[in-house]
């Protein structure tokens, strides 16, 4: 190589935090979901939800796996397995023509129904999926429960109790305010009543006494008039006295 030729080796250092990245990058692993436990009723149907997060698009190999493991048994076995976009489906086993494929894989979704439930269906139901590359993780697991009726869950009769006690707070609330304000009301009419009527006293009282402030002159002028007259008579009659004495 001559001297002074620029080297077309990559910088050290440059290696090095290359290498750290792709080592120290974290793995994000793929997660399942599923219900804790759902309750069926023996001869209904019962949906068993599954569904995924994964870091990846979803690949083409994408495949969903059940398994379920009897109650008290040790054992899990597969019941339905999805893949290439063919649901493949137990024909032989416990669940013989009653899983129904009711999933969408572009949505993330591996749900499968169970027809026909019986008391021997009791038991947990495993869901696994694979979205390669991404194919680490945990499975989900879901636990079936079959009575002969449904039994009401103790959240469903609470929020009901919770419900009642609320729509009666308020009822109550709503008749309290109601009778306040027709209390308040009320109130309202007989004040403006007993107002009207003291402003009728009062207007009264003025009409009565300007109507003794007009009679007053009148009983002046009576008197008056009766005096005067009562004077004329007297001296006229003294008049009449004095003429009678002269003609004697």
């Amino acid at each position: 190589m001559a001297a002074g030729a620029p080297s077309s080796s990559p910088s050290p250092i440059l290696a090095a935090l290359l290498f750290s990245s792709l080592a120290l990058s974290p793995v994000q692993a793929i997660v399942v979901y599923t219900d804790k436990e759902v309750h069926g009723a023996v001869g209904s149907q019962v949906t068993l939800y599954c569904s995924f997060w994964s870091s990846e698009w979803v690949s083409d190999d994408l495949s969903f796996t059940w398994r379920y493991q009897p109650e008290g048994g040790r054992d899990a076995i597969s019941i339905f397995h999805y893949a290439k976009g063919q649901p493949y489906i137990d024909e032989v086993g416990t669940f013989k023509e009653r899983i129904q494929w009711v999933g969408d894989p572009y949505r993330k979704d591996g749900s499968i129904v169970i027809h026909n439930l019986d008391y021997s269906d009791n038991g947990t139901f495993t869901c696994d999926v694979k979205n390669p590359p991404d194919i680490v993780g945990k499975t989900s697991q879901v636990t079936l429960y079959v009575f002969e009726k449904v039994p009401t869950r103790y959240g469903v009769v609470l929020g009901a109790v919770i419900g009642g006690v609320l729509g009666v707070v308020l009822l109550a609330l709503l008749l309290f305010y109601l009778i306040r304000y027709c209390w308040l009301r009320r109130q309202a009419a007989l004040q403006r009543r007993l107002s009207a009527m003291e402003k009728g006293k009062l207007h009264k009282a003025a009409k009565d006494s300007s109507k003794r402030g007009r009679q007053t002159p009148v009983l002046y002028a009576m008197l008056d008039h009766s005096r005067s007259t009562k004077a004329a008579s007297e001296k006229k009659a003294k008049g009449l006295g004095e003429s009678r004495k002269d003609k004697k």
